[in-house]
């Protein structure tokens, strides 16, 4: 049995936490942190205004809409 893959979800926007991590903002209304975290995670983009500008619409794989996906439903 091979696990689904999460669905690719556009980026509409980017904040900052409480801790100051980038965090983008999904179409689905869920957020995924985009951490630099070298060398786990090389996004350099994410410490630039003009690099989180240029991956607005880029697509991420968000877990949490294939985690409520795979919850039962009230009433079902």
């Amino acid at each position: 049995m091979t696990t689904p893959e999460p669905p690719q979800r556009a980026i509409v926007g980017f904040h900052q936490d409480d801790e100051g991590h980038w965090v983008a903002a999904l179409e689905c209304g869920h957020t995924q942190h985009v951490r630099h975290d070298p060398p786990l995670v090389d996004r350099p983009w994410v410490l630039t205004a003009a690099g989180r500008a240029a991956r607005l619409g880029a697509r991420l794989a968000c877990r949490r809409c294939l985690e409520e996906a795979a919850e039962p439903r009230a009433g079902a």
